[in-house]
This record gives structure tokens, sequence and C-alpha cells, in this order.
């Protein structure tokens, strides 16, 4: 028994080393993935106006039926979260809400006159900032007008993100009554000591009470959002944390690896490197975090994502209808996403846009008449191409090898070849699948098929690491 004891801890000890291995080499700066080409590698020569609304026409008639999916950027927050790398506004000055959504709102009716035609709303979702930093009130004044101009899809998903620690019952009815079935909750960690250094605290009860009352209300999916790699973050206080996640039992995790990009996002000087787990710790924290919640009954679904198996998102990734988009994983797969508000990207399928950043700038472009943007890219065929390829990745984790591809076809396999030798993916005459042993790692496989980022090769100036 002993001699058999021992050779079991001699294996697992090996296992980790590899594992250790592996993380060392594969934990390098690279992109998320939510776009291609992602955003720091458009290209440098503006849209124009008249070329995005050609987008946006094109887009709505490949197939009027499915209708468009909307996200409305709310940047408002009371005070600052400094893990964030979302496009924020910090007030306590409520009264920026009513001029703001009223931008939002002629915004909207620019896409409706230039579409000629109430646009089908297939998704809609709500982002920050702190979409609960508004009004019920407010709210309800937003998304009523923007319905009303508007045909809402019989199989709509409408959802919102919602700060435990401002969202009200009234928040929660008011977007029920609008037709608001899946809210998010930012949790990222219930120790009190990363609450405090991320200026992030909401004790357990609270996000209990929201909870509670949306299933109470009728929403049918809770997210919790959960982040792993924050400062002073530990094995023990994250085992602690979704211990506490499995009791309240949400529909839906989000489990996300922070990123520390303090260059981009200055609130995050607030620590340093040395407050993080190191790299080996970081990833550990994750699988352990897999492990109970895959033992809890959630399954994997995408990248960083859980779901309960008869979660509409899990089912979606089992019969490889899942999508990924600005929002991040969907069931629905518009061909038109339109953003509104500061900082919100749209997507035309042929092309990109970005609206301006600051909310004065933003006012401003709308109070003029003309489509907020200030960046965007057209897509090449050989763009298109390789977007399809990323989006497969990340969503069914494989894709399969086109006609068209063939003059990349050998760099990429090449690029791949070390993830080969080390049992993470294999590659054939068909296409790509990535193996159990390389989920962890699929960021790196979709870096292998992009072309901008190995042109440029400033993946250290611009992203946060794979893993």
């Amino acid at each position: 028994m002993t001699q058999i004891s021992s050779i079991k801890i001699g294996k697992n000890f090996f296992c980790e080393m590899d594992r250790t291995a592996l993380i060392r080499k594969y934990n390098v700066p690279g992109p998320r993935y939510t776009s291609y080409p992602t955003v720091p590698f458009w290209n440098t020569a503006p849209v124009t106006q008249i070329q995005w609304k050609r987008l946006v026409q094109q887009a709505c008639m490949r197939a009027p039926e499915d209708g468009v999916s909307l996200y409305i950027h709310l940047p408002y927050c009371e005070s600052l979260c400094t893990y964030c790398g979302c496009n924020t506004r910090i007030t306590v000055n409520h009264a920026v809400e009513l001029p703001y959504i009223k931008a939002v709102i002629a915004e909207w009716k620019m896409y409706v006159e230039l579409l000629g035609h109430k646009p089908v709303i297939r998704e809609l979702h709500l982002g920050g900032g702190t979409p609960t930093f508004f009004s019920p009130e407010n709210l309800k004044y937003l998304i009523q007008t923007i319905l009303d101009h508007s045909v809402t899809h019989p199989d709509h998903e409408f959802g919102f993100e919602g700060h435990p620690n401002n969202t009200r019952r009234e928040h929660l009815q008011v977007l029920y009554d609008l037709g608001f079935r899946r809210v998010s909750f930012g949790i990222q960690d219930f120790d009190v000591r990363v609450q405090e250094i991320v200026n992030r605290i909401q004790p357990v009860a609270v996000v209990r009470e929201c909870t509670e009352t949306a299933r109470e209300i009728g929403y049918t999916s809770v997210n919790y959002d959960l982040i792993y790699g924050l400062p002073l973050q530990t094995p023990a206080s994250v085992t602690k944390t979704i211990e506490e996640v499995k009791k309240l039992r949400p529909d839906r995790i989000a489990f996300y690896s922070y990123a520390h990009v303090p260059w981009i996002k200055p609130g995050q000087r607030k620590f340093t490197e040395l407050d993080l787990p190191e790299d080996e710790v970081k990833r550990s924290l994750y699988e352990n975090g897999k492990r109970m919640f895959e033992k809890a009954g959630y399954i994997e679904i995408g990248m960083d994502h859980f779901a309960l198996p008869d979660d509409a998102l899990a089912l979606a990734f089992k019969n490889f209808s899942m999508h990924r988009n600005f929002m991040g994983y969907t069931t629905t797969n518009t061909k038109l996403l339109i953003g509104l508000g500061a900082s919100s990207i749209s997507d035309a399928w042929g092309g990109f846009v970005q609206n301006l950043k600051k909310v004065e700038d933003y006012l401003a472009a709308v109070e003029q008449g003309i489509f907020p943007f200030y960046r965007g890219h057209i897509l090449s065929e050989e763009d298109l191409m390789i977007r399809e390829h990323i989006l497969s990745l990340m969503c069914t984790f494989q894709t399969g090898w086109k006609t068209e591809d063939y003059l990349l076809r050998s760099d990429i396999i090449e690029r791949l070849s070390d993830m080969v030798s080390d049992k993470l993916l294999v590659v054939d005459d068909e296409g790509v699948r990535i193996l159990s042993e390389g989920l962890p790692f699929v960021r790196n496989a979709c870096m292998a098929f992009d072309v901008k980022l190995w042109i440029e090769q400033k993946m250290g100036q611009l992203f946060s690491k794979t893993i």
C-alpha cells in the first residue's frame, strides 16, 4: 500500500510540474478576442459616416427576421472599483442621468431613421459603468422609449448588469415589466481584504437579497461575475468565496482572469504586481474554482464561463449555436450589433465603429446629429475568414479549414506546432480541435490565427497576459 501511494504522489507531482511549465510557457500578453481584428489593430484610415451607414443597412438586410442586438453603455459609477478596465465616469451627481439618456435615445432614433423602419430587437443589454446608478424611473423612460421605436422579437433576450449595493427591488421590477429576464451581478470576491484593496465592498447578505428578490420577481437567469488573480487573493480566500457562491446557486458564472493593465487604467496603480498572485498560483485559483463549479453541477462553456445544464447558454453551447460578440457569450447571433452611448462598439459584421469615449464629446456629436464614433475598421475578406476561425475556437473549441485559407494555413499550423507537441490541441486535414488539457490556452490558439498580431508584434504593449 505504501509503495502504491508513493507512486500516485509521484505522478501527481510530475503532472503539477508539467502544468507549471506550460503556464510559464504560454502565459504571454494576448487579446481576449471579443472581436477580430482586435481594437488595437483596426485600420488607421477612418471609417466615414457614409461607409458606416452603408454597412448598417447591408447588415440589417442580410437576415432581417433575426433582428438586431442592442448594447447600451451607461458609464456612471459613484465610486471607482480599482480593478475595473471599463470606460467609466465617477460622480455622485445624479443630475447627469437625464441628459445622457436623452442623448442615447437621440442616437437610437438616428439608427431608426437610417434603416427606414422600426428595427426588430432580438437582444438588449445594459452595461457600464453601473446601470443601476440610474433611477428606476429614468431606466424605464430610456427602455420604454427605445421599445416605442422598435419591434420586440418574440424570442428576445433582455439583460442588465447590476451592482448589488444599489440594485433595488424597484430596479428589478421596472426592468422585468419591460421584458428583462436576465441579470448579472458583479461579485468579484467576497473576501474583505480583497474587497477593500479593489474598493468593492459588498457583503454576502446584500448579494443574497438581490438574488432572492430577482428570482421572486421572476428573473429566469442570474449570473455572477467573479475574478481570479485579484490583489491579495489566496487559494483559501477564493475557495471560501466559491463556497458562498455555491450556496446562492446562480444560473451562470463568469470566472474571469484579472487583467492588470495599469498603463491603460491608472486606478490599478493602487496596488502593484507584488500584491498579485504569481502566475502558477493564479492559474491554480481557476483550476480549483473549475473543479468546485463542476462538482456543484455546473458545466464549462466557452472560455471562463460556467452554467447549470438547463440554462439557455449551456444548451446553446451543447448544440453549437453559442455566439460571442462585444457583449460576451450570447445565445443569439444577429448580423448587426448596435452600441449606444459613450465608448460603445457597434458591429455590422463587415465593419466596426467605436463611439467617442468622453461623455461630453459623445453628447456634442449626438447634438450635431452625426453618428458619434471616432474610430472603426472595415473588414477585408481575410479579416472575415480569420474572424470566423477565432469565433469558432472561442465558442466551440474547434474550427474547420476553409478552401480560401490555404495561403495562411501553413503559417498557422507552424505557430500551433508547440501546442500540438504539448498535447494541448490536435491539427489535422479537417481543422483544429482543442483538447481538454488545452482549454486554459484557448487565447493562445486564437493568437496563431491572428495575422495582424504577428505582423505588428506589439502584444506586451497592449494586452494583459493570457492566463
